[in-house]
């Protein structure tokens, strides 16, 4: 592994090293190597949003009983 401003990864410019983070004791880089510089976070969330209910009542509904009975009579 490499970074363009240093050449070559170690472990003291690993952002697990230098926050006290790392379990292991080597000094090549490993491959959780991440640069001490780069802020690590994670993505933003989209945030949920409710909608505004468009209807007033169902798109479908029952018919009356008056309209039941107009239907059969």
């Amino acid at each position: 592994m490499q970074t363009a401003k240093t050449g070559r990864a170690s472990c003291d410019g690993c952002f697990f090293r230098a926050n006290l983070l790392c379990a292991l004791n080597i000094e090549e880089a490993c491959a959780t190597f991440r640069p001490a510089e780069a802020e690590l976070r994670p993505p933003r969330q989209m945030r949920f949003v409710f909608r505004q209910e468009r209807r007033a009542r169902a798109g479908w509904a029952f018919p009356t009983a008056d309209e039941q009975a107009a239907l059969h009579a």
